[in-house]
């Protein structure tokens, strides 16, 4: 509809369309593939597509630049958390596995998504209450999350002003960064190797306790956090790429803020152009 609506107002420019889901498509067969029927794979296209790669393909650059590496050297975890929320495993430079699926609803607990839920709560839900397939997908992407749990709260701002007289609060808070401690202890068995965990987007850059309770116990696996550096690394309050990890951290930890809009930019004016090189490690981009 977007395509459609902008080419109806600018008939004669030059449209170019760069999918989120693009930098993820490097992932191995065996990441992207449900154990579904293959026919549902084969005839409707049921694979994990993954989100926020331009997001994910820009920290993990501007990561590599930190680590004194090239990015093809670099095994990362990049955290995107904002409303919208996904992590990704990074080998080499190529996303290799994603949290999000075919939509935007599965992985980490999002404002009002769901995130990683049983399947079969689809079929009890929809049993019990009687609604249709519409209905429960509404419940599950705007009444679900942060949402669902906390019952009238989406801004992170609201949550914890309210924690210490709504107890849902604090849950939803715990339920948030176990998920995404889940995803980091998952990755990193999936690498072998992590050089940085990197948090990124409105909640990854701005929320330093959100940060901090995502590594908090992680120290046995080599993560361990500069409280102070933390504290400090906030992006409304003008901190740019910065190092949060402690000088002892065998895995680094950065907090990078996300500029998709330069991404999108840069390989329009290279589709544009016909320089665009479909691998990305290839790409001549102004941030790395």
């Amino acid at each position: 509809m977007g395509i459609v609506v902008a080419k109806q107002q600018l008939p004669n420019a030059r449209h170019v369309a760069v999918f989120d889901t693009a930098f993820h498509q490097t992932m191995p067969d065996f990441a992207y593939r449900y154990a579904v029927p293959g026919a549902w794979y084969k005839e409707l296209g049921v694979r994990r597509y993954g989100f926020h790669g331009t997001s994910h393909l820009y920290v993990s650059k501007r990561a590599a630049k930190m680590l004194g590496k090239p990015a093809s050297d670099v095994n990362l975890i990049t955290l995107h958390i904002g409303s919208g929320a996904s992590a990704t495993a990074i080998k080499g430079g190529k996303s290799i596995d994603t949290s999000m699926g075919l939509t935007p609803l599965a992985g980490l607990v999002m404002g009002t998504r769901a995130g990683d839920i049983d399947a079969g709560i689809i079929f009890y839900v929809m049993e019990q209450l009687g609604i249709t397939a519409k209905q429960i997908e509404t419940h599950l992407n705007k009444q679900s999350g942060m949402l669902g749990v906390t019952e009238c709260y989406i801004d992170h701002r609201d949550i914890w002003n309210n924690i210490e007289n709504n107890d849902n609060c604090r849950l939803a808070l715990d339920i948030e960064t176990n998920n995404i401690k889940k995803y980091i202890g998952g990755f990193m068995a999936e690498l072998g190797h992590v050089d940085a965990i990197v948090f990124t987007a409105g909640i990854g850059e701005k929320d330093e306790r959100i940060r901090e309770l995502a590594v908090a116990g992680l120290e046995e696996m080599g993560v361990k956090l500069d409280k102070a550096a933390n504290d400090k690394a906030l992006s409304q309050h003008g901190a740019e790429d910065s190092v949060i990890s402690a000088a002892d951290s065998k895995i680094k930890v950065f907090m990078i803020p996300t500029n998709e809009e330069l991404v999108i930019i840069e390989d329009t004016i290279a589709i544009a152009n016909g320089t665009y090189n479909p691998n990305h490690l290839e790409m001549g981009y102004s941030f790395v």
